[in-house]
Parts: C-alpha cells; sequence; structure tokens
C-alpha cells in the first residue's frame, strides 16, 4: 500500500531496470538478511535498486552459506506415463491416450542410467486412477531391489495426495510405505505458486496451497527430504512470489527438511496458459527478472535453505552461468530427459554432459561437486 492507501502494483511488468529507480540498498535490509530475517518488504524494496548491487548481495550470501563450490547430479529423468487427468494450464505435457510403463520398460531405463553413469533416477508422471499406491511402491521396490547404489528421487506431493485418497489411506502412511520401498527423496513439484487465486487460475483441480503444504509436511514428518520449487512468470505478481517463497521458508523452520529451492520460469508455449499470454502480447520472463529472483530468493532463505539451483534447461547453459554469480550455487542435473521442458517448448536440449556441467561451473570461477539428492558428496 502507497501513503494514501492503494495497493502498490508489484506486477513482474513493472520492474524493469529504469535509471531513475536505482538506489543503494538499506543497511537495515542488509542486516536482517544476514540475520535470515528478510520480509516481504524488504523484497519489494529490493526490485527497485540497482540488480547488480542485489546480485552481489546474494553472491556474498551465498559465499557465507555455501562457499565457492557448485553442485550438480548425474541422473536421469524416467516419465512412467505421458497422460494426465489434470487440466493445468500451463502443461504441453498431457494426452488423453497414451502410454504407461510397465516395471520391466523402468528397469530397462533404469539399467541404461546406470551404465551412462547416472546416480540418480527421478521418476516423473501425472496423476491417474490406475498409478495406486500399490503401482508406486512396486516400482520404488523394484529398483531399489536391482539398482540398490541408485538413489531414487521421485513423485510429486500432488500424485502422493491423490494416490492415497484413491486408496484412502492416510498420507503419512504413504510416505512410510514408500520409504520402506527405497524412495530416497520425494520431488517439491506441484507446488507452482503457493497461493490459491494464482492457482484457480493456472491448475484449478490441483491440490490447494494448503494441501500441498499438508503433504510436504507429511513427508518430512516420515523422514523423507524434499527439494522446493516455484515456477514463475505467468499471472503471479511478484508479491505473490514472496509469499511462496516465505511459505517454503516458515515450513523449513518447522522441519528443516527441504534440501534446495529450484526457481522455475515459466515456458509459454503449447500450453492453453502461454497461448493467452502470448496473444496479450506477453511474452516469457527475461534474463533480469530470473536473475533477480534467483537474487531475492537468496536473500529471503538466507540461513535457511542453503541451496539454490539455477536450472540450466530452463535458463539456457549461458543464463545459468551468469546466475553462479548472483546467488545460485547448484547446477541440476544432466537430464539425460526433460519431456516436460521439451512439451512446453523450451529450446535448451534434454542432455549436458557432466565435462560441460563443469567446464560451465570452472568458467565461473568455482569448483565442481558431483552430489546426490542430498547435497552429499559423491
Amino acid at each position: 500500500m502507497d501513503h494514501q492507501g492503494h495497493r502498490k502494483d508489484t506486477s513482474p511488468e513493472r520492474h524493469t531496470l529504469q535509471e531513475h529507480m536505482i538506489m543503494t540498498i538499506p543497511e537495515e535490509i542488509i542486516e536482517r538478511t544476514h540475520r535470515g530475517k528478510a520480509t516481504k518488504e524488504d523484497a519489494i524494496a529490493l526490485l527497485d535498486v540497482n540488480p547488480f548491487e542485489l546480485y552481489t548481495l546474494a553472491d556474498n550470501l551465498r559465499k557465507e552459506a555455501v562457499g565457492d563450490t557448485v553442485t550438480y547430479v548425474t541422473n536421469r529423468n524416467i516419465y512412467i506415463t505421458n497422460m494426465c487427468k489434470g487440466n493445468c494450464g500451463f502443461c504441453g505435457f498431457r494426452e488423453e491416450k497414451g502410454y504407461i510403463l510397465t516395471i520391466e520398460e523402468i528397469l530397462e531405463q533404469v539399467g541404461q542410467a546406470e551404465k551412462a553413469g547416472a546416480v540418480e533416477i527421478c521418476i516423473q508422471g501425472g496423476y491417474l486412477p490406475q498409478l495406486d499406491l500399490e503401482f508406486y511402491n512396486e516400482i520404488v521396490k523394484s529398483i531399489h531391489t536391482k539398482y540398490p547404489n541408485m538413489t531414487i528421487h521421485g513423485f510429486s506431493p500432488m500424485e502422493i495426495y491423490y494416490a492415497s485418497s484413491l486408496s484412502k489411506t492416510p498420507i503419512e502412511d504413504a510416505f512410510s510405505e514408500l520409504k520402506k520401498s527405497g524412495l530416497g527423496t520425494l520431488t517439491g513439484t506441484s507446488a507452482e505458486i503457493l497461493v490459491d487465486r494464482v492457482r484457480k487460475i493456472i491448475c484449478e483441480d490441483k491440490i490447494t496451497t494448503a494441501q500441498w503444504i499438508e503433504t510436504i509436511k507429511a513427508s518430512h514428518r516420515v523422514g523423507l527430504r524434499t527439494n522446493a520449487t516455484i515456477m514463475y512468470g505467468h499471472v503471479e505478481t511478484w508479491e505473490e512470489r514472496f509469499d511462496h517463497i516465505l511459505t517454503i521458508r516458515d515450513i523449513q523452520e518447522e522441519t528443516g527438511a527441504f534440501t534446495e529451492l529450484i526457481t522455475m520460469p515459466f515456458m509459454p508455449y503449447n500450453n492453453s496458459l502461454g497461448e493467452e499470454m502470448l496473444r496479450s502480447g506477453k511474452f516469457m520472463t527475461t534474463g533480469m527478472e530470473d536473475l533477480k529472483m534467483i537474487a531475492i530468493a537468496r536473500v529471503l532463505l538466507n540461513k535457511h535453505v542453503d541451496n539454490l539451483q539455477a536450472c540450466w534447461v530452463k535458463l539456457g547453459k549461458k543464463l545459468a552461468n551468469v546466475a553462479l554469480s548472483c546467488g545460485a550455487n547448484d547446477l541440476g542435473g544432466t537430464l539425460m530427459e526433460d519431456q516436460i521442458t521439451l512439451a512446453s517448448g523450451g529450446a535448451n536440449g534434454e542432455y549436458l554432459s557432466p565435462e560441460e556441467l563443469e567446464w560451465i561451473i570452472k568458467s565461473a570461477g568455482r569448483k565442481p561437486m558431483l552430489r546426490n539428492a542430498l547435497y552429499e558428496e559423491i
């Protein structure tokens, strides 16, 4: 609100690099940031400072939190289906008639990944009545039995919430069973923007903010670690982005089980939400906006979530390289496949070799480290 009681415009479009708005970062914001107490108002104020001053602050916080090591993981995405009963406006990855992989087909893909040097499998799918808890447990158990050294990172809070409600199984019991079967970590996807105003527009039949929070907390309570994600650059305001990040911070203060935050710009191609955006003359996020997003996430999460991923498959290799000087300390995975990004018009490929990832890291003046999903060195 301004002094006359009007709501301030904090939509993403408002904040471009305008010379007359540049100011230095107030000392009290820097002080709160270093204590891990930065506020939403601080984040809003940082949108109007010299962006390079903001990036420097975030880079300093990154150095204090994790030093000069930049991590990556050798992994493969396995899509158990290309079908989903959801109607999310941002997704180009949905078919009414498609495939569901058999256990044998999944194991074959895991074997290929192991031969290629992957240490982690990321299992992804949609939510369908055919994908019940028994099937998820069978997948995990089969992989864990045949490939005991492969870390299994998989499923979204939405998938498990849906499957557990279908089978009338309490959500904590569902996660306990999956953990027992060999699930290493749960993904923090299906979060999009954790604000119900936005969710009603972009993914009305998906779980609500409260349901996502309760599901992720339930996974944390049984001892599963998860990452956290945010998908931004569509209908949300900057304030709503910050509400989302502060929700992640609140959960982290309670459970301490988030491993990282992945900031993912929305890809506006081959999906209904993007088509509407493009018709209105609004395009995808700019590089400056993506870097501000990472930098302010570092500010808000300082002392809470140490690891921030610059997702090369969304940002592109060059911008991901720059993001390592704006608060990020991880480049994500080699991936081998990222069908979801490709289906939504992403143009940055679906595989990066460990050698190229290390080259990107070293060219930023950092030390590369191969990790697993828990950020432990391999």
